[in-house]
């Protein structure tokens, strides 16, 4: 295997004072991988108090040394919060070059992008535009099947909706090389639609909970359908401008662009001779749009999440909305299988709930794309945040040990 050069051998980091305050849609990797790295671990006393220490800067250091290597090219990590600011970054920013990992750079979040599609819907459900007990047939006529049952908004954003989980669009076979080939590719969201409704419902409406994407390309549909406007209009207007979220954006269907990104990613492919080859994926198609679209920052997520759970950008009542996980079966959601609430749903209106040993829960989401693995944690009055972007070189994501040692170490758990 080539071994790229490795520039950067240790984490640079730096702490200062907390500041004023598609495939696979059934679920993903990183989700599970990361819930079950904080699972292994325990919460200390403190933290469920809300009175965290300052972040362990020797741990998060630690947590992100060594690379690249043949697993992670890169890696962005940032701690927030009342106890103080962690950032560090690690690896090469492109291979082959002395490019440093930019600490504010530019990352393809993934399924990050449902917690502001799901901001978005609860906003218009505040000002009795949208009803979440509505249905997706009443706000978007003719797009499901008749023989569909009616599935609200509300089930939409908490994946009870019980649809279909999607096809195979593009002939995708999951694998690095047919990505590398078709990476600037991509499909419209009415596409999507039409190509996973010609399948049968998974279950009842309200009865289980799998997460889908799907539900959120619906939802993203029918903020325009309410609006009348653009869902990457509503976006702007409603989150980022508000906040100053100057590094995020809802890339346009044709911008296979990544300006001033954290670094350049590769996914491994095999090369002549038994040898393997780095492809440079960071150019791609932003098709997955509501569900899995967005590019943002390390510091834009955690404004954007400390922003949301300090309520911020939601009313009460829809506040409320953000944090209700329904009481049902878990469907294959990984990430839902451990803990004291194993077997159950864990996700709400576009964040993901996991209570530690001691009780204490956390909020936030992960999400990936080819070459990058992401997630979002936070305790839920954001006494302290986490956000991070690893560079996986294999399309299935970074793995568990990897996504263990940041979350350890930023939450003070056992074992990093």
């Amino acid at each position: 295997m080539t071994q790229p050069a490795a520039p950067h051998p240790t984490a640079n980091s730096t702490t200062a004072p907390r500041r004023s305050a598609r495939r696979g849609w059934a679920g993903a990797a990183a989700v599970g991988a990361l819930v079950v790295a904080l699972g292994a671990g325990t919460v200390t006393g403190a933290q469920a108090a809300g009175t965290l220490p300052p972040p362990d800067a020797q741990a998060l250091r630690a947590s992100i040394t060594g690379l690249p290597n043949a697993d992670l090219t890169s890696a962005v990590v940032l701690v927030d919060g009342a106890g103080g600011r962690w950032s560090g970054t690690s690896g090469s920013g492109e291979l082959g070059t002395d490019r440093p990992v930019m600490a504010d750079g530019r990352f393809r979040i993934g399924s990050i992008s449902k917690v502001f599609t799901a901001t978005v819907l609860l906003q218009l459900a505040g000002e009795h535009r949208v009803s979440l007990d509505g249905t997706v047939q009443q706000y978007l006529p003719g797009t499901l099947p008749a023989s569909y049952p009616p599935i609200t908004v509300r089930q939409l954003l908490n994946h009870t909706s019980g649809l279909p989980t999607g096809g195979d669009l593009g002939g995708d076979d999951g694998g690095a090389q047919w990505f590398v080939d078709h990476a600037t590719e991509g499909w419209t969201p009415q596409q999507v639609v039409a190509e996973a409704v010609g399948q049968p419902m998974r279950f009842q409406p309200g009865t289980a909970q799998q997460y889908n994407g799907l539900n959120y390309y619906l939802a993203g549909l029918l903020v325009e359908r309410v609006t009348g406007h653009s869902y990457a209009h509503e976006v702007d207007a409603r989150i980022l401008r508000p906040l100053g979220l100057r590094n995020t954006s809802v890339p346009a269907a044709d911008d296979t662009r990544l300006p001033h990104p954290t670094a350049h990613v590769y996914l491994t492919l095999p090369g002549p001779d038994g040898s393997t080859e780095q492809a440079d994926v960071t150019e791609q198609s932003p098709w997955p749009w509501a569900e899995g679209g967005l590019v943002s920052s390390a510091p834009d997520l955690d404004r954007f999440l400390s922003a949301l759970l300090r309520g911020r950008l939601l009313a009460p009542a829809q506040q409320a909305e953000l944090f209700a996980v329904p009481d049902v079966p878990n469907v294959q959601n990984q990430n839902c299988d451990i803990g004291p609430t194993a077997g159950r749903a864990c996700f709400s209106t576009g964040l993901m709930r996991f209570t530690a040993p001691d009780g204490t829960v956390l909020w936030g989401k992960t999400g990936s794309r080819p070459g990058y693995t992401n997630g979002v944690f936070a305790t839920r009055d954001a006494s302290r945040d986490l956000v991070y972007s690893l560079s996986p070189t294999s399309r299935g994501g970074a793995s568990f040990a990897a996504q263990y040692r940041i979350a350890a170490a930023a939450f003070g758990l056992a074992g990093h």
